[in-house]
């Protein structure tokens, strides 16, 4: 897999530096990515630059993880119009630690000779104090330089601490460090990056009198212009500790049709030709495009057991063909995961104990219809269903035994009204 075709072709090339190619294609190259632990954990936003980290790995090269232990405690102001507040050292620390353990699910650091390396900047900085900073990084850049690019450009009218204002230097500094220490010669990241970058490839060039080369993405956008990884329920995580499997599916299931090509690119696996013969056999039904990319990176990211888990959510809540066999194949936390949809009822366990008759539970026990004669008609009328099963008779005596999981009942009242019925 030559990497700079792969990136063109899946539309994830933004720059590069001359003659990266050629460097590329003259063996196995080493390069790395940041990732600054200002966050809990990972969200969909970092997972396109673990992408480029893979697609790397995949190509042959070995990547570098750099864990921002340094850089964190000062704040990137790339694509930020004002100050980062900053996060206690207790936090980045917790952040940093939880989040190194989600890179091995992605990338192989186990085998091979490119297998990937995880590195915490901080250790370039421990032992160095404010003199020694200053004379061996601070000299190596003039204000001007610094002054010239993008992130600095758009906050000299706003206004911009030193702190931030050196954060270029550490980022042109862990370059350099990763140079010396592993022959680190490309760094990748966002397009936002490419300052901070290509300020590394000038610290190499100035300190080492050596090459070194740049790569980066676009940054990656739904159609209607809105910031990529985010949802109505906000940011959209890799970890299940933060986004469940059922709305990390949904998010893909969601996507605008528009944006299914482009993501398709970004987050799959699959060759140039694989994905233009699913596109040739789709090009009628998006949603089966959608549903292809959900299956695939869902597995990826979770596993292949929670995205059927996901799926079978999905059909129990969106689609009319559900059967019984669909709900009785969830297991009590995909039930759970329904609760959260729809509207759920509390019912004490003693109230099944010798049974409930139908009229009951509908309208005393759980107030889904308003009166006994309401709960007579819809049953009548064909519109209620206890666990996917239609309720042919009023007779009917609802127990503990018809529980899912010893604990749910599913209630339908016509098409459109799902309740959960928890027992507690």
């Amino acid at each position: 897999m030559d990497f700079i075709e792969e990136l063109k072709w899946r539309g994830m090339l933004h720059d590069a530096t001359p003659g990266i190619e050629t460097a590329l294609k003259d063996g196995m190259c080493t390069g790395y990515i940041g990732f600054d632990p200002t966050a809990p954990s990972l969200t969909l936003g970092n997972y396109v630059q673990i992408m480029l980290l893979t697609l790397f790995q995949r190509s042959g090269h070995k990547p570098i993880v750099l864990m921002g232990g340094a850089t964190g405690r000062i704040g990137d102001p790339s694509g930020k119009d004002k100050e980062r507040q900053l996060k206690s050292y207790e936090e980045l620390d917790e952040n940093l630690k939880y989040q190194s353990q989600l890179f091995s699910k992605f990338l192989n650091f186990e085998t091979g000779k490119n297998k990937a390396l995880m590195v915490n900047n901080y250790d370039f900085y421990k032992d160095m104090n404010v003199l020694a900073f200053l004379r061996d990084v601070g000299k190596t850049i003039t204000v001007s330089y610094m002054s010239s690019k993008e992130s600095v450009k758009k906050r000299v009218n706003t206004g911009m601490s030193f702190t931030e204002f050196s954060y270029q230097l550490l980022q042109g500094y862990d370059f350099q460090c990763l140079y010396e220490k592993h022959n680190c010669t490309i760094q990748m990241g966002g397009s936002d990056q490419w300052g901070n970058i290509t300020t590394g490839t000038e610290f190499i060039r100035r300190n080492l009198s050596k090459k070194a080369y740049a790569v980066t993405t676009p940054l990656l956008t739904k159609s209607d212009g809105t910031k990529f990884g985010k949802s109505e329920k906000g940011n959209v995580w890799i970890d299940e500790k933060f986004t469940s499997p059922f709305d990390f599916y949904q998010f893909w299931i969601n996507a605008d049709d528009a944006d299914v090509p482009k993501f398709i690119r970004y987050f799959t696996l699959k060759s140039k030709e694989e994905v233009e013969a699913m596109e040739t056999e789709f090009k009628d039904n998006p949603r089966a495009l959608k549903e292809a990319l959900a299956e695939e990176i869902t597995s990826r990211v979770y596993s292949e057991d929670a995205y059927k888990a996901a799926r079978n959510v999905a059909q129990i809540l969106f689609n009319k063909k559900a059967n019984r066999a669909n709900l009785l194949a969830l297991g009590i936390d995909d039930l759970a995961i329904i609760g959260k949809e729809l509207q759920t009822i509390k019912v004490e366990k003693d109230n099944l104990a010798t049974g409930a008759n139908i009229l009951n539970l509908l309208s005393e026990l759980t107030d889904i219809t308003k009166s006994k004669s309401e709960a007579r008609r819809a049953i009548k009328g064909n519109a209620i269903s206890i666990n996917k099963e239609k309720v042919t008779t009023d007779e009917l005596e609802v127990s503990a035994e018809d529980l899912l999981h010893d604990k749910y009942l599913m209630i339908e009242n016509g098409k459109k009204h799902k309740f959960l019925v928890e027992v507690i």
